[in-house]
Protein backbone atom coordinates (compact mmCIF):
# COMPACT_ATOMS: atom_id res chain seq x y z
CA UNK A 1 0.00 0.00 0.00
CA UNK A 2 1.13 3.36 -0.75
CA UNK A 3 1.55 5.80 2.13
CA UNK A 4 1.28 9.41 -0.01
CA UNK A 5 -1.86 9.44 -0.26
CA UNK A 6 -2.72 8.55 3.59
CA UNK A 7 0.14 11.39 4.41
CA UNK A 8 -1.36 14.10 2.14
CA UNK A 9 -4.55 13.72 3.14
CA UNK A 10 -3.97 13.44 7.24
CA UNK A 11 -1.70 16.49 6.56
CA UNK A 12 -4.47 18.38 5.10
CA UNK A 13 -6.43 17.58 8.28
CA UNK A 14 -4.37 18.61 10.29
CA UNK A 15 -3.52 21.79 8.56
CA UNK A 16 -7.22 23.02 8.91
CA UNK A 17 -6.61 22.18 12.21
CA UNK A 18 -3.35 24.10 12.92
CA UNK A 19 -5.12 27.14 10.29
CA UNK A 20 -8.12 27.10 9.31
CA UNK A 21 -8.94 28.31 5.63
CA UNK A 22 -11.79 30.39 6.36
CA UNK A 23 -9.34 32.58 8.16
CA UNK A 24 -7.71 33.59 5.02
CA UNK A 25 -7.87 36.76 3.29
CA UNK A 26 -10.70 36.63 0.64
CA UNK A 27 -8.55 38.09 -1.93
CA UNK A 28 -5.83 34.67 -1.46
CA UNK A 29 -5.48 31.31 -2.92
CA UNK A 30 -5.08 28.66 0.26
CA UNK A 31 -5.48 25.21 0.08
CA UNK A 32 -4.43 22.17 -2.15
CA UNK A 33 -3.66 23.89 -4.99
CA UNK A 34 -1.59 20.56 -6.94
CA UNK A 35 -3.35 16.96 -6.44
CA UNK A 36 -1.07 14.67 -8.02
CA UNK A 37 -2.29 11.29 -9.40
CA UNK A 38 0.77 9.76 -9.51
CA UNK A 39 1.45 6.87 -6.66
CA UNK A 40 4.72 7.35 -4.64
CA UNK A 41 4.83 4.08 -2.82
CA UNK A 42 7.60 5.00 -0.37
CA UNK A 43 7.06 8.47 0.12
CA UNK A 44 6.27 9.26 3.52
CA UNK A 45 8.07 13.10 4.11
CA UNK A 46 5.89 16.50 4.93
CA UNK A 47 8.73 19.30 3.26
CA UNK A 48 7.52 22.88 4.99
CA UNK A 49 9.03 26.00 2.40
CA UNK A 50 8.20 29.35 2.49
CA UNK A 51 8.83 29.94 -1.67
CA UNK A 52 8.71 26.97 -4.13
CA UNK A 53 12.13 27.84 -5.32
CA UNK A 54 14.33 25.72 -8.13
CA UNK A 55 16.29 24.32 -4.94
CA UNK A 56 13.33 23.64 -3.33
CA UNK A 57 12.40 21.91 -6.26
CA UNK A 58 14.91 19.41 -6.05
CA UNK A 59 14.50 18.66 -2.43
CA UNK A 60 11.08 18.38 -3.11
CA UNK A 61 11.67 15.66 -5.80
CA UNK A 62 13.85 13.48 -3.32
CA UNK A 63 11.80 10.10 -3.90
CA UNK A 64 10.50 10.06 -0.11
CA UNK A 65 8.38 13.27 -0.49
CA UNK A 66 4.87 13.31 -0.25
CA UNK A 67 3.55 16.87 -0.01
CA UNK A 68 4.89 20.10 -0.08
CA UNK A 69 3.26 22.51 2.18
CA UNK A 70 4.52 25.93 0.76
CA UNK A 71 3.22 28.88 2.60
CA UNK A 72 3.43 31.31 -0.42
CA UNK A 73 0.81 30.14 -3.27
CA UNK A 74 2.41 28.87 -6.02
CA UNK A 75 -0.62 29.16 -8.17
CA UNK A 76 -1.96 32.41 -6.94
CA UNK A 77 -3.76 34.09 -10.37
CA UNK A 78 -5.42 32.30 -12.89
CA UNK A 79 -3.33 30.01 -15.51
CA UNK A 80 -4.44 30.34 -19.06
CA UNK A 81 -1.92 27.23 -19.76
CA UNK A 82 0.73 25.45 -18.22
CA UNK A 83 3.93 24.78 -19.34
CA UNK A 84 7.79 24.75 -19.55
CA UNK A 85 8.36 27.97 -20.54
CA UNK A 86 7.64 29.99 -17.05
CA UNK A 87 10.05 28.76 -14.30
CA UNK A 88 7.34 27.98 -11.90
CA UNK A 89 4.48 25.99 -13.90
CA UNK A 90 8.14 23.96 -14.60
CA UNK A 91 8.26 23.14 -11.17
CA UNK A 92 4.48 22.29 -10.65
CA UNK A 93 4.77 20.03 -13.48
CA UNK A 94 7.35 18.33 -12.57
CA UNK A 95 6.04 17.62 -8.99
CA UNK A 96 2.68 16.34 -10.27
CA UNK A 97 4.59 13.79 -12.61
CA UNK A 98 6.69 12.59 -10.07
CA UNK A 99 3.29 12.45 -7.29
CA UNK A 100 4.27 15.43 -4.70
CA UNK A 101 1.11 17.39 -4.12
CA UNK A 102 1.11 21.02 -3.38
CA UNK A 103 -0.36 22.90 -0.36
CA UNK A 104 -0.39 26.56 0.63
CA UNK A 105 -2.16 27.80 4.07
CA UNK A 106 -0.56 31.59 3.55
CA UNK A 107 -2.74 34.09 5.15
CA UNK A 108 -4.87 31.42 7.17
CA UNK A 109 -2.09 31.01 8.86
CA UNK A 110 -0.93 34.72 9.13
CA UNK A 111 -4.17 35.39 11.05
CA UNK A 112 -4.56 32.25 13.11
CA UNK A 113 -4.34 32.56 16.74
CA UNK A 114 -0.45 30.54 17.66
CA UNK A 115 0.28 31.86 13.85
CA UNK A 116 3.14 33.78 12.20
CA UNK A 117 1.70 37.16 13.57
CA UNK A 118 1.80 35.93 16.96
CA UNK A 119 4.83 34.40 16.64
CA UNK A 120 5.84 37.83 15.43
CA UNK A 121 4.64 39.53 18.49
CA UNK A 122 5.70 36.68 20.87
CA UNK A 123 9.80 38.22 20.24
CA UNK A 124 8.37 41.62 21.35
CA UNK A 125 6.44 40.55 24.79
CA UNK A 126 5.39 37.51 26.73
CA UNK A 127 2.89 35.83 24.88
CA UNK A 128 2.35 33.19 27.23
CA UNK A 129 4.34 33.50 30.62
CA UNK A 130 7.10 31.08 30.76
CA UNK A 131 8.94 32.84 33.46
CA UNK A 132 8.29 33.60 37.11
CA UNK A 133 5.84 36.76 37.47
CA UNK A 134 7.87 39.56 38.77
CA UNK A 135 11.43 39.10 37.16
CA UNK A 136 13.38 41.52 35.33
CA UNK A 137 12.76 39.92 31.98
CA UNK A 138 9.53 39.66 32.62
CA UNK A 139 8.67 43.35 33.66
CA UNK A 140 10.66 44.53 30.84
CA UNK A 141 8.69 42.46 28.40
CA UNK A 142 5.42 43.13 29.60
CA UNK A 143 2.35 43.73 27.44
CA UNK A 144 -0.28 43.08 25.45
CA UNK A 145 -1.36 41.38 22.44
CA UNK A 146 -4.48 42.36 20.06
CA UNK A 147 -5.83 42.01 16.66
CA UNK A 148 -5.18 45.16 14.72
CA UNK A 149 -9.00 45.90 14.49
CA UNK A 150 -9.50 45.55 18.37
CA UNK A 151 -9.06 43.47 21.29
CA UNK A 152 -8.82 40.02 20.98
CA UNK A 153 -12.08 37.70 22.38
CA UNK A 154 -10.91 33.90 23.60
CA UNK A 155 -13.60 32.71 21.01
CA UNK A 156 -12.28 34.33 18.39
CA UNK A 157 -9.92 32.18 15.94
CA UNK A 158 -7.43 34.86 14.68
CA UNK A 159 -7.80 38.36 12.76
CA UNK A 160 -5.85 40.67 11.08
CA UNK A 161 -2.16 41.48 11.98
CA UNK A 162 -1.62 42.15 15.67
CA UNK A 163 -0.99 45.52 18.04
CA UNK A 164 1.81 44.85 20.94
CA UNK A 165 1.40 47.27 23.54
CA UNK A 166 4.12 47.35 25.90
CA UNK A 167 3.18 48.08 29.68
CA UNK A 168 6.58 50.24 29.71
CA UNK A 169 8.14 53.24 27.16
CA UNK A 170 10.98 51.75 25.32
CA UNK A 171 13.56 52.99 23.23
CA UNK A 172 13.80 51.86 19.56
CA UNK A 173 16.73 50.44 19.98
CA UNK A 174 15.62 47.68 22.26
CA UNK A 175 12.98 47.15 19.90
CA UNK A 176 15.13 46.13 17.11
CA UNK A 177 17.24 44.04 19.38
CA UNK A 178 14.50 41.62 20.30
CA UNK A 179 13.32 41.71 17.00
CA UNK A 180 16.89 40.92 15.20
CA UNK A 181 17.35 38.19 18.39
CA UNK A 182 13.95 36.30 17.90
CA UNK A 183 14.44 36.37 14.01
CA UNK A 184 18.14 35.78 14.15
CA UNK A 185 18.83 38.81 11.55
CA UNK A 186 22.16 40.98 11.86
CA UNK A 187 20.50 43.82 9.96
CA UNK A 188 17.32 45.11 10.13
CA UNK A 189 16.33 48.52 8.40
CA UNK A 190 14.92 51.56 10.38
CA UNK A 191 13.29 54.31 9.32
CA UNK A 192 13.31 57.05 12.36
CA UNK A 193 10.55 59.61 12.48
CA UNK A 194 11.89 63.92 13.01
CA UNK A 195 11.29 63.69 16.32
CA UNK A 196 12.51 60.83 18.54
CA UNK A 197 10.78 59.20 21.34
CA UNK A 198 9.89 56.51 23.42
CA UNK A 199 7.27 53.66 22.13
CA UNK A 200 4.43 52.08 23.60
CA UNK A 201 2.70 50.32 20.47
CA UNK A 202 4.00 47.95 18.03
CA UNK A 203 2.09 47.45 14.46
CA UNK A 204 3.17 43.60 13.63
CA UNK A 205 2.05 42.26 9.73
CA UNK A 206 4.18 39.10 8.40
CA UNK A 207 5.19 39.70 5.03
CA UNK A 208 4.56 42.44 2.81
CA UNK A 209 2.51 45.13 5.66
CA UNK A 210 2.31 48.44 4.10
CA UNK A 211 -2.03 48.54 3.14
CA UNK A 212 -2.54 47.31 6.11
CA UNK A 213 -0.47 49.27 8.30
CA UNK A 214 -1.43 51.82 6.66
CA UNK A 215 -4.84 53.08 8.84
CA UNK A 216 -2.97 51.86 12.26
CA UNK A 217 -2.03 53.84 14.84
CA UNK A 218 1.04 52.71 16.76
CA UNK A 219 4.38 54.24 17.66
CA UNK A 220 6.28 51.29 15.03
CA UNK A 221 5.53 49.27 11.72
CA UNK A 222 7.02 46.03 12.36
CA UNK A 223 6.90 44.21 8.95
CA UNK A 224 8.53 42.47 6.30
CA UNK A 225 8.56 45.03 3.45
CA UNK A 226 6.74 48.24 2.32
CA UNK A 227 6.88 50.26 -0.55
CA UNK A 228 9.29 54.29 -0.78
CA UNK A 229 6.21 56.21 -0.48
CA UNK A 230 4.79 54.17 2.29
CA UNK A 231 7.75 54.51 4.58
CA UNK A 232 8.02 58.06 3.76
CA UNK A 233 3.93 58.63 4.79
CA UNK A 234 4.78 56.15 8.05
CA UNK A 235 8.03 58.58 9.21
CA UNK A 236 5.88 62.20 8.28
CA UNK A 237 2.82 60.79 10.86
CA UNK A 238 6.04 60.48 13.72
CA UNK A 239 6.07 56.81 13.25
CA UNK A 240 9.20 54.66 13.25
CA UNK A 241 9.41 51.46 10.76
CA UNK A 242 11.11 48.20 11.41
CA UNK A 243 11.52 46.28 8.15
CA UNK A 244 13.14 42.93 7.78
CA UNK A 245 12.87 41.44 4.86
CA UNK A 246 9.36 40.18 3.14
CA UNK A 247 10.31 36.24 4.20
CA UNK A 248 12.69 37.12 6.91
CA UNK A 249 8.96 37.51 9.11
CA UNK A 250 7.87 34.11 7.97
CA UNK A 251 10.28 31.64 8.09
CA UNK A 252 11.61 31.32 11.26
CA UNK A 253 8.06 29.94 11.88
CA UNK A 254 8.13 26.85 9.93
CA UNK A 255 10.28 25.04 12.68
CA UNK A 256 7.08 26.00 15.11
CA UNK A 257 4.76 24.64 12.45
CA UNK A 258 6.47 21.37 11.87
CA UNK A 259 6.37 20.35 15.66
CA UNK A 260 2.56 21.01 15.17
CA UNK A 261 2.28 19.08 12.31
CA UNK A 262 4.55 16.02 13.72
CA UNK A 263 2.46 15.71 17.07
CA UNK A 264 -1.19 16.23 15.12
CA UNK A 265 0.12 13.38 12.99
CA UNK A 266 1.55 11.50 15.55
CA UNK A 267 -2.16 11.60 17.43
CA UNK A 268 -3.42 10.50 14.69
CA UNK A 269 -1.58 7.76 14.45
CA UNK A 270 -2.53 5.91 18.20
CA UNK A 271 -4.98 3.45 18.46
CA UNK A 272 -8.27 4.67 19.95
CA UNK A 273 -7.64 2.98 23.44
CA UNK A 274 -4.70 5.20 23.74
CA UNK A 275 -6.14 8.46 22.63
CA UNK A 276 -7.25 10.76 25.10
CA UNK A 277 -11.03 12.09 25.62
CA UNK A 278 -10.42 15.24 23.83
CA UNK A 279 -7.85 14.03 21.53
CA UNK A 280 -10.91 14.34 18.36
CA UNK A 281 -12.07 17.77 19.48
CA UNK A 282 -12.08 20.36 16.34
CA UNK A 283 -9.92 18.24 13.82
CA UNK A 284 -8.44 15.89 16.38
CA UNK A 285 -7.93 11.77 16.00
CA UNK A 286 -11.37 10.62 17.61
CA UNK A 287 -13.42 9.47 15.62
CA UNK A 288 -11.20 8.63 12.95
CA UNK A 289 -11.56 5.31 11.10
CA UNK A 290 -8.17 4.21 10.45
CA UNK A 291 -6.64 0.71 9.57
CA UNK A 292 -3.91 -0.28 10.70
CA UNK A 293 -1.89 0.11 7.50
CA UNK A 294 -2.84 3.93 7.54
CA UNK A 295 -1.58 4.30 11.45
CA UNK A 296 1.96 2.64 10.49
CA UNK A 297 1.51 4.94 7.42
CA UNK A 298 1.04 8.27 9.97
CA UNK A 299 3.62 6.60 12.13
CA UNK A 300 6.15 6.80 9.48
CA UNK A 301 5.47 10.35 8.67
CA UNK A 302 8.38 12.71 8.60
CA UNK A 303 8.30 16.31 8.63
CA UNK A 304 10.96 18.86 7.04
CA UNK A 305 11.63 22.06 7.10
CA UNK A 306 13.92 23.09 3.54
CA UNK A 307 17.34 23.26 4.14
CA UNK A 308 17.20 25.71 0.35
CA UNK A 309 14.84 27.68 1.57
CA UNK A 310 15.96 31.57 1.93
CA UNK A 311 15.53 35.13 1.37
CA UNK A 312 15.94 36.31 -2.10
CA UNK A 313 18.27 39.25 -1.01
CA UNK A 314 21.40 39.24 0.46
CA UNK A 315 23.21 42.33 1.63
CA UNK A 316 26.97 42.89 0.09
Amino acid sequence: MSTAPTLARYTLRAMEKIAPLRLAEKWDNVGLLLESPVARPEANRVLLTIDLTPSVLEEALHPSTALVISYHPPIFKPLSSITLANSLQTSILKLAAVGVSVYSPHTALDSVRGGINDFLASGLVNIEASVPAGTVHEIERAGEVKFLGGVTKEEDEGGLGRLVELHRETPIEVVVERIKGHLGLNYVDLARPLVPRQVRTIAVCAGSGGSVLASVNADVFFTGEMSHHEVLAAIAAGRYVVLCGHTNTERGYLPVLASKLRALLAEYAQPMSAMTPMSGHDGGAQGLSLTEAERRALRSAKVYVSQTDRHPLERV
